[in-house]
């Protein structure tokens, strides 16, 4: 029986108080008896947590309090037990690293495309302005392993901080091409469309929500495998059910 709620968000919002926050983020989440990850910088907060769904409700709530996550908008799935063995507070130089600091998400977005309108364009085999759609994987090659989109370009990274390289060295054969990049829940995906638009890849979208919200939001028929995530699931299938490997 799923019991165990799980949840994952991420936010790029300026943080002035990192050793204040992480104080008041590990107390209210040991209260409540969480366990899973938070990483908080300057830039921003990404947290990955597993709980009774009325702990991690409550938590949610206490969070949203602070203006600065009032909008934050967990992605849920289940699970039949805790898959998180402890609870850490991180502070970090960037909750995702890039190397690259110029890229300042909270300072303006990349567009997005909502999983929905993303599946319409797929099965139409273009955009809405008749441009052909290239999906790009921004993960690590081992969890593009699991599974991605059907036709994908996947530049066989080992982590994040080669993905500039590496579409720079692809440029040219992306230019007038509609680029809608992701990944497991949109915070790579986030930096890697600002980055793309800034070398001159400007029809370059970024999939709101990631895989994740893909699985939530339709029947991910264009989508094949599972998603790699990472705790002691291993991977989520399109129904957000876990799937780890015999």
């Amino acid at each position: 029986m799923n019991t165990i709620l799980n949840i994952s968000a991420y936010k790029f919002v300026p943080i002035h108080d990192l050793p204040d926050l992480r104080e008041r983020l590990l107390d209210q989440t040991q209260a409540l008896g969480l366990k899973g990850t938070i990483l908080i910088a300057e830039e921003g907060i990404n947290l990955f947590l597993a709980a009774t769904a009325e702990h991690i409700h409550d938590f949610v709530k206490w969070l949203k309090q602070d203006p600065r996550f009032a909008d934050l908008n967990p992605k849920e799935s289940w699970s039949d037990h805790q898959p998180f063995k402890k609870m850490l507070v991180k502070i970090k130089r960037e909750i995702i690293r890039m190397n690259h600091p110029t890229i300042r998400p909270h300072a303006g977005r990349a567009p997005s495309v909502a999983p929905e309108v993303l599946n319409r364009w797929l099965d139409q085999g273009h955009d809405d302005e008749g441009r052909p759609v290239v999906m790009l994987d921004t993960r690590n090659a081992f969890e593009v392993d699991y599974g991605t989109f059907n036709n994908t370009i996947d530049y066989r990274i080992s982590k994040f901080t080669e993905f500039p390289q590496a579409i720079s060295s692809h440029k040219e054969a992306l230019k007038d091409k509609t680029i809608v990049s992701f990944c497991t829940g949109g915070i790579r995906c986030e930096k890697a469309a600002i980055y793309m638009r800034e070398i001159g890849l400007e029809h370059t979208y970024q999939l709101e929500g990631g895989i994740l919200k893909y699985f939530e939001e339709t029947d991910a028929h264009h989508y094949r495998g599972t998603c790699f995530v990472f705790d002691e699931r291993e991977s989520l299938d399109a129904h957000l059910a876990a799937h780890a490997r015999p």
